[in-house]
């Protein structure tokens, strides 16, 4: 590997480390030649994300045009042609090593201009529309890097993955969001049980929920739970290799959600994050697990905080007043 390829690679690590621990963790546990595409994989992903959300002080515009420009390096690279950028070169080799779909890149790349511009979504089916690309391919980017005895039977799963770790990332983050001036509950969510954005940004900044507001969390963790259900079988379907790393992703990322619950649905009094003890513990246990073991299905969150609200809030006229 030539020096400037392998210094890409090494910013991808870099930015892996740094942004993404609970990932980064569970990467551990692949073959060394193989987190190094998984690293390639993240950095893609992280960087665009840097450039629409962490560039302060840059417009909208000024966002999407620094997008475009890297996404033409990017596309220019798929080309054949020389790209002078500091991790770009590994992508592009991940994706020429593993003949990856250059349409999951395509998607992933609309999903991160949406962001410039799109700021809640009217209903869940708009919001799996947005996560075909930000989501579900970076679930089927994997598979190939992941291997797998059924490539065409795990390739829901690899998607229902991806919708199920978005899914938690937003139902985590919601207050962070908010200050970026977007909501990912779909708007029918809010409607249903009868929050508008107002209210949530008015929690955000109090780092309390109402009781409604906790019954929606409270619904959407139930729905992010549904998707991890749908992927469990495609973990038994992965490459043996492979399958203590996911098992450890797929566990640690439930994890918050536990923790979400624990604290009641209230994301807005401190971030869900799970103790380092915990898991330590859990990529131990995956580490020894013997291949083709099955990974633990989260069950249904505690009931208390939207039983308290079914028959209160649903039951009554749905706000219009959208704020």
């Amino acid at each position: 590997m030539d020096t400037e390829l392998a210094a890409a690679y090494d910013r991808c690590r870099e930015l892996h480390r740094r942004h993404g621990r609970t990932y980064y963790l569970a990467t551990r546990l692949l073959p060394a030649w193989k987190r190094r595409h998984v690293h390639a994989l993240y950095g893609f992903t992280r960087y665009a994300d840097e450039i629409v959300d962490r560039t302060d002080g840059l417009s909208a515009a000024e966002r999407a045009s620094r997008l475009d420009d890297w996404a033409g390096r990017f596309l220019a690279g798929l080309h054949g042609e020389q790209v002078d950028d500091p991790l770009l070169p590994a992508v592009l080799h991940t994706i020429a090593v593993f003949d990856l779909d250059r349409n999951d890149f395509a998607a992933f790349l609309k999903s991160m201009a949406m962001d410039l511009t799109v700021s809640s979504y009217p209903s869940y089916q708009h919001l799996l529309d947005y996560m075909e690309g930000s989501a579900a391919a970076i679930g089927t980017m994997m598979l190939p890097i992941l291997g797998s005895s059924d490539p065409v039977a795990a390739r829901e799963p690899a998607r229902q993955l991806g919708f199920a770790f978005q899914l938690t990332n937003f139902i985590r983050d919601v207050g962070e969001d908010l200050a970026r001036g977007r909501t990912y509950l779909p708007d029918e969510d809010l409607d249903r049980f009868g929050v508008t954005r107002h209210e949530l940004a008015e929690a955000s900044a109090r780092g309390r929920v109402t009781p409604a507001i906790r019954a929606l969390v409270a619904f959407e963790v139930t729905r992010a739970q549904a998707h991890y259900a749908a992927a469990a079988p495609g973990i038994t379907l992965l490459a043996p290799a492979s399958q203590a790393c996911m098992r450890t992703a797929y566990a640690l990322y439930g994890g918050i959600l536990d923790e979400v619950a624990a604290q009641d649905y209230d994301v807005f009094a401190r971030r869900a994050v799970v103790p380092g003890r915990r898991r330590l513990s859990v990529a131990a246990r995956s580490l020894l697990a013997p291949t083709g073991t099955p990974v633990v299905v989260p069950g249904p969150p505690t009931r208390p905080a939207l039983d308290r609200v079914d028959h209160e809030v649903i039951a009554a006229p749905r706000r219009t007043d959208r704020q």
